[in-house]
């Protein structure tokens, strides 16, 4: 009898507790109505990532699973709220899943099948000059006969005449090496064959001899590259690079060095055309506006000046995204200044969540793509952070204006200044670990001064200087800007050279990711007391990927570089002449901010000119690997016989079918199925590949087109080499067959 009372009581418990959350559930979200349109861009955001993330069959699954719902929400009775919560949250699912299917539907454009030499007519559709690295970047739309993909994108020397006179709308022929779009040389990664396809870009690659213009049509560019040129005739050295990318969003003139201070020190946002920039413009032409207009007594009286003076923001606006190249990020920026120049129209509170929620709806069904770029996650989280921050009412009561002394505002605003930024940091450096494997510590004392030297010192001193040289009298303006910029390159350099200044870590696990945007957002966009079980996600998340190990070995996706850890946790190349641009992929999927030597010149390694042979021990496991080092043809048999005493054999080349090494052969067969890999040996051992997440993807398996047949650039003519006895490699002088 008791056992059956347990046993109603249990069921009876069973059958109320889903009805208890839900009811709590409704509870919770009739006191959260205001912050429920909050979510509606991430559960559209969630539908974007399933699409990117998951298979063809997985997403289908989940968007009939999201179906489900939203029929089940309809015919809910009770709970009103949970019942509108679930069925918008399951359109929003289903809507961004239809967008980025639509978007790839749209964008589908042929690639290039493999690498080749040819000749062909395009038209330039856009010019990017490059004047820091000698080249000018075309992107080309080919003759329709010409078998090419619609895009491609040329780089060609500076020193062309032709080049350096070409235009947007221009016709010409050249002949050109190109290749694929190259995807992702290292797990995590930047992946340019997926931002390509959504470009619409098929094919890169260089010129090859002079370019020959034959017909200049249109001057759509003209006007942008005179005024880049322009300001960096009256601005010298790096500080006119940056000047120029200010007013025209051309970054090109910036040398290398400058560039990655501005990325070490945190202040890399400011050479990028952005909300920054946007607000400075908009907000100055509104300023100067209303001060003129309001001048005039019948004005003043008989219109309503604010509007106007919105109006003259807006076209500013407007005009500052066209002539800056109309950028996605420009973009983005000028949406939200509308947005918020709408809302003083109307009278509303201009910043607030729910206003940056639906810019980012609008991006999201615009632009799907987006969602998985570096700049959209950078953007939005920022003023995510920023608004909630001061939407908060302590802080709010913090930073009220209020009457005191000049010092005491003074210091408030230092204060608001510095909560920001470290609120941004924090923000921030999920993202930054994700795609960059690294993150600025200082960035958010760097900004403090950086931000407002820009936008109250330098982008006006330039606005006045373009003004005054008109009249021949820009000389003293263009002198503070000179002054104002070289001052925050000297900061900048000095921040990104400080001890500890930048974080390295490896790949960022996706989890780990996934936990640190749940707990921001979470702390971000509710409202009560339960937003702050946020923190926990957001600190698990941080910690997770402060703790990744690093790889043991990295090999780039062609197999032809491969990085080793050693027992100090630094890093040794397998071949020395690894260009600038492959050694600076390594140290950021390695986690590491240094230099990496060669494994040659250690004693424990055997090498010689075509492969190496070492030794590495992790958790009481010696691990025995072999590596090619060249191209250069070697005979099967020996080649056969040394696979079977190492653990990994990696290669750039096809490796015979009886060349089985104990653990794992990483030849071009397999590395073209799984991109570049990351090693780690601790037991138990593990791969991550730099395909793994986009297998079926449509930029991993695009439709095709080819001009001719390539040329084959590896196959080369020469002696073979060969294994000796004791398994050094030896060298024959038999010709290759």
């Amino acid at each position: 009898m008791a056992i059956a009372v347990l046993q109603t009581s249990f069921l009876q418990d069973l059958i109320r507790w889903p009805a208890e959350l839900a009811d709590r559930l409704e509870r919770g979200l009739l006191a959260e109505r205001d912050a429920l349109f909050h979510w509606l861009p991430i559960l559209l955001g969630a539908g974007v990532a399933a699409w990117f993330l998951l298979s063809d069959r997985a997403w289908t699954g989940v968007a009939f699973v999201a179906l489900a719902l939203a029929m089940a929400s309809i015919v809910m009775e009770a709970r009103p709220v949970l019942r509108r919560a679930v069925l918008v949250g399951a359109l929003a699912f289903l809507l961004g899943l239809g967008a980025a299917a639509t978007r790839n539907a749209i964008v589908a454009a042929p690639v290039l099948e493999r690498p080749v030499v040819t000749v062909f007519t395009a038209v330039v559709e856009a010019r990017e000059d490059r004047p820091a690295r000698g080249q000018v970047r075309l992107l080309l739309a080919p003759d329709a006969g010409a078998a090419l993909p619609p895009r491609v994108r040329i780089t060609i020397g500076a020193k062309d005449d032709v080049a350096a006179s070409l235009i947007v709308g221009d016709r010409v022929r050249l002949r050109a090496r190109l290749v694929p779009p190259p995807v992702a040389a290292l797990p995590g990664g930047y992946d340019f064959a997926r931002r390509a396809w959504f470009s619409g870009i098929g094919a890169v690659g260089s010129a090859i001899g002079p370019v020959e213009a034959l017909a200049a049509q249109a001057r759509g560019d003209g006007f942008r590259q005179r005024l880049s040129a322009h300001i960096q005739s009256r601005v010298e050295g790096p500080a006119g690079g940056i000047a120029a990318a200010l007013a025209t969003g051309d970054r090109g003139a910036i040398p290398e060095a400058e560039e990655e201070a501005m990325r070490r020190s945190g202040l890399a946002h400011l050479l990028s055309i952005s909300g920054l920039h946007i607000t400075a413009a908009v907000g100055g032409v509104m300023w100067l506006a209303l001060r003129l207009l309001a001048l005039s007594p019948t004005l003043a009286l008989r219109w309503p000046l604010p509007l106007v003076a919105a109006g003259i923001g807006a076209l500013a606006g407007l005009g500052y995204t066209l002539l800056t190249g109309s950028e996605v990020p420009t973009v983005r920026s000028l949406l939200a200044a509308l947005l918020i120049l709408a809302a003083l129209a109307l009278g509303r509170e201009a910043i607030t969540l729910r206003l940056v929620a639906a810019g980012a709806c609008i991006i999201l069904l615009v632009r799907p793509e987006a969602l998985i770029g570096p700049s959209f996650q950078l953007s939005f989280a920022a003023i995510t952070a920023i608004v909630a921050l001061h939407g908060h009412p302590r802080v709010s009561a913090l930073l009220a204006r209020r009457e005191e002394g000049a010092a005491m505002r003074w210091f408030r605003a230092f204060l608001g200044l510095l909560l920001t930024g470290l609120a941004v940091e924090l923000a921030l450096m999920p993202i930054a670990l994700l795609h960059f494997h690294k993150a600025g510590l200082y960035g958010s004392l760097a900004n403090l001064i950086a931000i407002p030297l820009t936008t109250l010192v330098v982008m006006p001193a330039e606005a006045l200087a373009l003004v005054l040289d008109s009249v021949g009298l820009g000389a003293p303006a263009w002198w503070v800007v000179q002054v104002s910029l070289d001052a925050m390159l000297a900061m900048a350099h000095w921040v990104a050279n400080a001890p500890g200044s930048v974080a390295t870590l490896p790949a960022m696990p996706n989890a780990a990711f996934a936990l640190s945007l749940a707990g921001g957002l979470w702390l971000c966009l509710w409202q009560r007391a339960h937003r702050w079980f946020g923190a926990g996600p957001l600190l698990v998340g941080l910690v997770w990927a402060w703790n990744v190990q690093s790889p043991d070995l990295l090999v780039t996706g062609d197999g032809r570089h491969v990085a080793v850890r050693l027992e100090d946790g630094s890093y040794a190349l397998l071949r020395d002449r690894a260009g600038d641009f492959i050694r600076d992929q390594l140290a950021e999927a390695a986690g590491i901010d240094g230099g990496m030597t060669s494994l040659s010149a250690r004693g424990d390694a055997r090498c010689s000119p075509d492969f190496c042979v070492w030794t590495m021990q992790r958790e009481q496991r010696i691990w025995t690997i072999m590596a090619t080092r060249s191209s250069v043809r070697t005979d099967w048999e020996p080649l056969v016989e040394a696979c079977a005493r190492v653990d990994i054999v990696i290669a750039d080349r096809w490796l015979p079918r009886g060349c089985n090494p104990r653990w794992l052969k990483a030849d071009r067969k397999l590395l073209a199925q799984t991109g570049g890999l990351a090693i780690r040996l601790d037991s138990p051992p593990a791969i991550d590949a730099a395909m793994a997440s986009d297998a079926g993807k449509p930029w991993r398996s695009p439709p095709t087109v080819m001009p001719q047949p390539p040329l084959n650039l590896n196959e080369t003519r020469g002696p073979r080499r060969t294994f000796s006895d004791n398994g050094e490699v030896a060298r024959r002088a038999a010709p290759a067959p």
